[in-house]
């Protein structure tokens, strides 16, 4: 009798190929906003259908995906444990990273995260000034009306970006609020040129905040410095630039962030 064997998953170097491919099609459906049919998720990741097929079942057996009456893949629960682990460790990697950015800049400093279609504040270490400001850690916001929200769009395809506002909408939270995807654009423009992103009271009146994305890493994470705008002046926004690029590369050096998505 001929007794058969499992063939080993396919391997490029020391990969295996069908992990490579589920987590690309995780990836995909996140960036499309959560939710994606298979058409849209073969033609935003190259792989073909019966792949997407086969792989996908196994992910919504894990509660990885969700399969939809419509039949479209949506991000499933058991990605929220991860998340919120996830969200925990970064806070934790990046704490002693934004305690020096308080110490030399004197405002409160942040770590953010694209989670979906949103920002979401995963960390912070608040200025030691009497009156400061304060995020609670978890709290989200729509990315066009943060500094953060542009430094992490500035580098992603503009049609993805276009998606994304028409998902979210773009409601004012200040009057100073950017509300056209022609301005949001000329701004992500600015940002690429000069390395950072700057808000100007457009989520909260009085307030300015700068900031840059990590670079170099899977994850969507940047860090901020925020004040009033009585302190937050075109000198301090200066020297914090260059404070937050040096944060923001060596936080994206340590191995865990590196490897986090």
């Amino acid at each position: 009798m001929t007794q058969n064997h499992l063939a080993p998953p396919e391997r490029i170097g020391t990969r295996v190929r069908s992990l490579d491919r589920a987590f690309d099609i995780l990836e995909t459906v996140a960036e499309a906003g959560g939710s994606a049919g298979v058409s849209e998720i073969s033609l935003l990741s190259g792989l073909p259908m019966p792949t997407i097929h086969r792989l996908a079942q196994t992910l919504v057996d894990r509660g990885y995906l969700r399969k939809e009456p419509s039949r479209r893949y949506s991000l499933g629960p058991r990605l929220i444990g991860l998340g919120e682990a996830t969200s925990s460790l970064l806070g934790t990697w990046a704490r002693p990273y934004l305690a020096r950015l308080v110490d030399s800049i004197g405002e409160t400093a942040n770590l953010a995260a694209l989670d979906g279609d949103l920002i979401v504040y995963a960390a912070q270490v608040p200025s030691k000034h009497s009156m400061r400001l304060f995020t609670a850690v978890g709290r989200s916001a729509l990315p066009h009306t943060t500094a953060v929200g542009k430094a992490l769009l500035a580098d992603v395809d503009p049609e993805t970006v276009r998606m994304l506002l028409g998902r979210t909408g773009m409601a004012p939270a200040t009057e100073h609020t950017i509300t056209s995807t022609r301005a949001f654009a000329e701004a992500l423009t600015a940002v690429r040129a000069q390395g950072y992103a700057m808000d100007d009271g457009e989520q909260e009146v009085g307030v300015r905040c700068v900031a840059v994305a990590v670079p170099g890493i899977p994850s969507r994470i940047a860090l901020s410095v925020s004040g009033p705008r009585t302190r937050m002046s075109d000198a301090v926004v200066e020297r914090a630039v260059p404070e937050l690029r040096c944060a923001a590369e060596q936080l994206g050096a340590e191995p865990g962030v590196r490897t986090t998505r």
